[in-house]
């Protein structure tokens, strides 16, 4: 399979975006070792417009400038001091845009991934989650603001899921960004047991 090219990243719907990465299959080579699995759950950021995203209004800090570069690089952000979370920058510089990565159906890997996790056996707790995922795929702040097209962390070409199979939903977590915490932003593939909860499809 190959890589999806620079140009995927750069488009500035990111509602569309977040829906085409579904069936992708996002990997990591990380001191030697491949992980990886489909995309089974993403959630759209749209940038200064969105409550929910962390560069709403034109916030511009150490930890958004990494948003603010041009699509198809990773932001990864520490959430409540505990987990590290990968998100997909989108669209062109300067315009914050960035899709969360939510949950992933392993193929890659799948015995280092269980180490990682600290599990016995294959679940769908192993990669259902972001904070999940990017632990079983070995991701942290050292992958923060790395190209999509290297060698560390990539994401190839796969079949597009067809648009009945993508249930559309509210994001999690964000009660604090008001209406727009109301905002159909959440997609994933509709009967898919490596989502996180919940998931009503």
């Amino acid at each position: 399979m190959s890589k999806l090219p620079a140009d995927f990243y750069l488009q500035e719907d990111v509602v569309s975006l977040a829906k085409q990465l579904l069936g992708k299959r996002l990997f990591t080579n990380i001191n030697g070792e491949l992980t990886g699995g489909i995309i089974t759950e993403t959630e759209a950021y749209d940038g200064i417009i969105d409550k929910a995203c962390h560069a709403y209004g034109g916030k511009n800090t150490n930890r958004t400038a990494t948003m603010y570069l041009a699509g198809g690089v990773t932001y990864v952000y520490l959430c409540y001091g505990i987990h590290h979370l990968l998100n997909v920058v989108s669209g062109k510089e300067g315009n914050p845009q960035a899709i969360l990565i939510r949950g992933i159906e392993p193929t890659t890997g799948i015995d280092v991934m269980l180490q990682r996790r600290k599990m016995q056996k294959l679940a769908p707790r192993i990669t259902a989650g972001p904070g999940a995922l990017a632990q079983a795929l070995g991701i942290d702040k050292q992958i923060n603001a790395k190209f999509l097209t290297a060698d560390e962390i990539w994401i190839e070409q796969a079949a597009d899921v067809d648009e009945g199979q993508i249930v559309s939903t509210t994001r999690i977590g964000v009660a604090y960004a008001q209406e727009h915490a109301l905002w159909p932003f959440r997609f994933y593939i509709k009967g898919n047991r490596f989502v996180s909860k919940p998931n009503n499809g």
